[in-house]
């Protein structure tokens, strides 16, 4: 059998310069306009200035809050933004190391707000200070397979609270379990103890939107306009 195989090209993302007539709005960045947009956003965004998108995404953000410890430098904390700006959550923490892997985000992290806290002891502090459902300070709730956890999956998970994720590998701290409202397991039915850090993050973020915006709050945000 003869014959050569061919390699498709890669497909290109997102869109080339703008044609015809430039458009009148004071979101649009010139130089995408000029040059194309193959920015990782979706495609309501293209060709919008980067500060214009993180200005109509915290029109709408959700009151949910990501944590993650970083004590060794973790590559999976790029995974978790990225997901954690997929849901457009309020803000994302990293605790312990301010520097991490941000390969994984896919420029991602640029449209999220990121706030450092150098302990647990320090997210603790923050998340007090902040309003919960209640008035009483926004909880934090833990999320690994430890003895005493509970099930995610019928948890009642608060409107406003924040999810905390540990590494991969040994999980949240011990700091971090004594100091959490509660620790939440998912359920799982295989042969392994854990999940990787990155999905349980994704499970745990789509269990709150399940319940606070397809659930009995109000309904899906809007996409941009």
């Amino acid at each position: 059998m003869t014959g050569s195989s061919q390699v498709p090209p890669p497909r290109q993302v997102g869109v080339g310069p703008w044609t015809g007539p430039g458009p009148d709005d004071p979101r649009l960045d010139p130089e995408l306009l000029a040059a194309g947009d193959r920015r990782n956003v979706v495609d309501a965004y293209r060709y919008w200035r980067h500060d214009a998108i993180v200005a109509d995404l915290d029109t709408r953000r959700h009151e949910l809050h990501v944590g993650v410890e970083n004590w060794e430098h973790d590559f999976n904390v790029g995974s978790v933004v990225r997901t954690a700006n997929a849901f457009n959550v309020a803000a994302f923490h990293v605790v312990g190391r301010r520097r991490w892997n941000r390969r994984g985000a896919m420029v991602t992290d640029r449209y999220q707000h990121e706030l450092h806290h150098p302990t647990v002891a320090d997210l603790l502090d923050w998340a007090a200070g902040q309003p919960g459902d209640d008035g009483s300070g926004m909880p934090v709730l833990g999320v690994d397979n430890v003895p005493g956890s509970v099930p995610l999956e019928t948890y009642p998970l608060p409107r406003r609270c924040l999810l905390l994720f540990g590494q991969e590998g040994p999980g949240l701290s011990e700091e971090a379990r004594a100091g959490a409202a509660a620790v939440l397991d998912i359920a799982q039915f295989g042969s392994t103890r854990s999940m990787n850090a990155g999905a349980a993050a994704a499970i745990a973020m789509h269990a709150w939107v399940r319940a606070h915006v397809f659930g009995q709050g109000p309904g899906p945000s809007g996409r941009p306009t």
